[in-house]
């Protein structure tokens, strides 16, 4: 599908509004931002646990406080922008997005710096399907990688540039908030220039009753496609909670710059390769994004055990690959087939699934690290389950290819 669809009659043009394509980059934009920003905290984290005192734990609890967050948002906001509109949503969630960054910025201990995180998780769920569906209403094909591409980017990006403001930059706890905040506040003076792509219909407070809405006709696709998301989903949780701890562990360093280096591999190699592999069709991408995934955590772990750093990049880096084609063919197995008013609903669904299964993995390895077998030992658990996981996901998608080989 190369043509461009809005899912519903649009209204009048306004003044001042900005175009079809100057609002799907202004959309991209915004997921790559919001990841951004979600992924800025982890090079700090040293910081915080230094100044502050709190266990490795806790570092994880700080992370996956942010995917629950992000869950409960999305049972109950996901499905908003469907009735209320993209604008209003995205206005909303991107002021709030800035207000966090404020708090991040002005957080004097751990409390603060929870309360940051989880209304940074909460503004994010609200958001993030309004700005997937509002890219498909554009464009459904190139909406549909840019739902991959953008998010993977903006983790890559996040972390490293946050990386490299805290080493070399002044006002390590402040600066990077204080930027992004003043981005955020410009995107959502932009928002306010788009053109509406969703005429308001009723059933918006229904729709906030905590509930998954998934037409009949799409279930066997999500469960094709959940074994991928959860696979990909548990890699990134195991990179962003013990990823950095390991690099510096291997290296005998805590430069905040390998914090971010380790999800800089992951998300932009991840990023990369749903670029080249747009094309071909989505089952193969998932196959060969669970094998590819399978391979890289295997070299991590091996890389880990040994000390060796070059080949713990080089198997995140093959790792980040089939994140990337995993995650990208499970959301072209199910979103090309979703209609128009059901998009964010179906998308709640599939970032659902995903950050449970970044969150929950992801404090119970910090829970590991303390009260079980220590780092390494709780980093070859961790990767061994994600294996499972990529395995299962394979299997899945090889039995498919097999009942319906011509569509390959």
């Amino acid at each position: 599908m190369t043509t461009s669809s809005v899912s519903i009659a649009v209204p009048l043009a306004r003044p001042w509004q900005l175009s079809q394509r100057a609002s799907f980059a202004l959309l991209a934009s915004i997921v790559l931002f919001f990841l951004a920003g979600s992924a800025a905290p982890t090079p700090l984290y040293p910081v915080y646990q230094a100044a502050w005192g709190f266990s490795p734990v806790t570092v994880t609890v700080i992370f996956g406080i942010y995917a629950v967050a992000v869950l409960s948002t999305l049972l109950t906001f996901g499905s908003l922008s469907d009735y209320v509109g993209r604008r209003p949503v995205l206005i909303v969630a991107t002021l709030v997005q800035a207000g966090t960054m404020i708090v991040f910025a002005t957080a004097d201990g751990l409390g603060a710096l929870l309360v940051a995180r989880v209304v940074q998780g909460l503004s994010t769920g609200a958001a993030i399907a309004a700005i997937g569906a509002g890219l498909l209403d554009i464009d459904r094909s190139r909406g549909t990688v840019a739902n991959s591409v953008a998010p993977m980017s903006g983790t890559a990006m996040g972390g490293i540039l946050s990386g490299l403001m805290v080493q070399y930059l002044p006002a390590p706890t402040h600066l990077v908030y204080l930027v992004l905040a003043g981005i955020f506040v410009l995107q959502a003076a932009g928002v306010a220039l788009m053109p509406e792509s969703v005429v308001p219909r009723p059933g918006a407070l229904a729709s906030l009753r905590p509930r998954l809405r998934l037409p009949a006709d799409l279930r066997s696709a999500v469960l094709l496609a959940a074994p991928a998301l959860v696979a990909t989903w548990a890699l990134a949780g195991f990179y962003g909670s013990l990823g950095p701890a390991l690099v510096r562990r291997m290296l005998g360093s805590s430069s905040s710059v390998l914090g971010g280096l380790t999800l800089f591999v992951l998300a932009g190699s991840g990023a990369l390769t749903v670029v080249l592999l747009r094309r071909w069709p989505a089952l193969r991408m998932m196959n060969a994004g669970a094998l590819a995934l399978i391979i890289g955590v295997g070299i991590t772990l091996v890389a880990a055990a040994h000390g060796a750093a070059p080949s713990f990049f080089f198997g995140g880096a093959l790792a980040g690959a089939g994140f990337g084609a995993g995650f990208q063919g499970a959301i072209r197995t199910v979103l090309p087939r979703t209609a128009a008013p059901d998009r964010a609903g179906v998308l709640s669904v599939l970032y659902l699934i995903s950050y449970l299964a970044m969150g929950v993995p992801a404090v119970l390895g910090g829970l590991l690290v303390v009260h079980g077998g220590g780092l390494v030992a709780t980093s070859r658990e961790y990767g061994a389950a994600v294996m499972a996981l990529a395995a299962l996901a394979l299997a899945g998608g090889l039995a498919r290819v097999r009942r319906a080989p011509a569509r390959l």
